[in-house]
């Protein structure tokens, strides 16, 4: 794991591994063990009005420690399958990782089957609660910017820099925190190895981000760093409309964002004009050349073929302009690359694609267990959904408007979010 990306810019830091720190101090936190009773105690006893959001690893709570660091504190559900030793090995591995534009893991506890992980606060919600959040103030141009750069760095950092490369595996707007200077900070990376899903043949997960995950995943049941990629371009696409990546209450929307985007970003990189494209509710206020390169990372990160998506680190470099955005096309003119359209000579065309999103959406919304189990009555925005918050009506997420439906409990969350 090396040791440099404390700097928003400096994601590609040194080779050199961190020694392992005897005894564990992370973050100045003071410790990386706790006890249940250090915890109960600093949320409170878990209380309902610590509680800040619930998704399918479980619950998530705000603390504050004796020295008076604020901390979040996630419940994994029990049953996941983890004994201490692998447990062990996986935390040891994330609570190494520091950087700008990444959540960083303070510890945890083991307790018997129960398993809880102590996060830094970051005090200001997610992406996910700004952008599509009932009666929120509507997100600037500049600051959707600055939340697609550095979720990009932090993302870049895992990919690149990370030794053995972490691949997140859940990119989505609600994994993106934001604090109060609407910096990012990319939440719960490495934590789907520490929660295998059970009871069902279809991961929870993948029902509940069925608009970000990557189509090759239907053919292989694997996720790579290019599956991330491809999360994290429908995320782009999200800054850019103001749209959900489904969104069945919609008509514009077939299918998913990726899909009705296509024809519009090929549109986009050929003419420059971004009107149809771009949030209604910019009112155009935006810079011309940042849209054009935010436009054409996105299109570039959801190509259908995962080896010719981009880089995270490319992307960065794009996003800051950098480098010529034809860097991102590898000398293909847009709208004749396997983006949008099949390619005799493609590892991976367009009915092919086609058919894994057939696939997909079989697995997703065809189970007929799909609405019978308790494990998606839960919200996937694992932390930020404050029970004081005005817009909690707003928190649909993707699962929810698969569904078509949203049941709330008495503190107005969203429990199928």
């Amino acid at each position: 794991m090396s040791s440099s990306g404390g700097s928003g810019s400096n994601y590609s830091g040194g080779e050199n591994p961190l020694p392992s720190p005897s005894p564990p101090m992370f973050l100045g936190y003071g410790k990386s063990t706790f006890t249940y009773e250090e915890l109960s105690m600093a949320t409170d006893g878990f209380s309902n009005a610590n509680l800040l959001g619930q998704g399918g690893f479980g619950y998530v709570h705000k603390g504050v420690l004796p020295n008076g660091k604020e901390v979040a504190v996630k419940q994994l559900k029990a049953g996941s399958g983890q004994g201490e030793r692998e447990f062990q090995a996986e935390v040891e591995i994330i609570s190494r990782v520091h950087h700008k534009h990444l959540v960083s893991l303070v510890g945890y506890c083991m307790v018997g089957v129960q398993r809880m992980l102590v996060y830094e606060f970051v005090p200001n919600n997610t992406m996910e609660f700004h952008l599509h959040g009932k009666g929120r103030l509507i997100l600037d141009w500049a600051t959707r910017l600055r939340i697609a750069l550095g979720s990009a760095k932090g993302l870049a950092y895992l990919h690149e820099d990370c030794h053995p490369k972490i691949i997140h595996r859940d990119i989505k707007a609600s994994n993106i925190l934001l604090d109060f200077s609407f910096e990012a900070k990319v939440a719960d990376f490495g934590l789907a190895k520490l929660s295998s899903d059970v009871n069902t043949h279809v991961s929870t997960r993948v029902m509940g981000t069925f608009g970000y995950l990557a189509p090759e995943y239907a053919s292989s049941g694997k996720l790579t760093d290019k599956s991330d990629v491809f999360s994290y371009g429908v995320v782009l696409l999200e800054l850019i409309t103001g749209r959900r990546p489904v969104d069945s209450s919609q008509t514009y929307m077939d299918d998913s964002l990726v899909d009705w985007a296509r024809p519009l970003l090929t549109r986009a990189l050929e003419d420059g004009n971004y009107d149809s494209l771009v949030d209604a509710r910019l009112q155009r206020q935006y810079n011309n050349n940042e849209m054009a390169r935010m436009v054409a990372c996105a299109a570039a990160c959801v190509r259908h073929s995962a080896r010719r998506r981009p880089r995270m680190s490319q992307v960065v470099r794009a996003l800051e302009g950098e480098v010529s955005l034809s860097d991102l096309n590898e000398g293909i003119r847009p709208g004749h690359s396997t983006v949008y359209s099949s390619n005799a000579s493609s590892d991976y065309d367009t009915s092919q694609y086609n058919e894994d999103m057939k696939k997909f959406r079989k697995m997703a919304l065809g189970s007929q267990e799909y609405g019978a189990s308790s494990e998606y009555s839960n919200p996937t925005s694992d932390y930020g959904l404050y029970p004081s918050g005005s817009s909690s009506e707003g928190q649909q997420t993707t699962r929810e408007m698969e569904m078509g439906k949203t049941k709330k409990d008495s503190r107005g969350f969203n429990e199928s979010s």
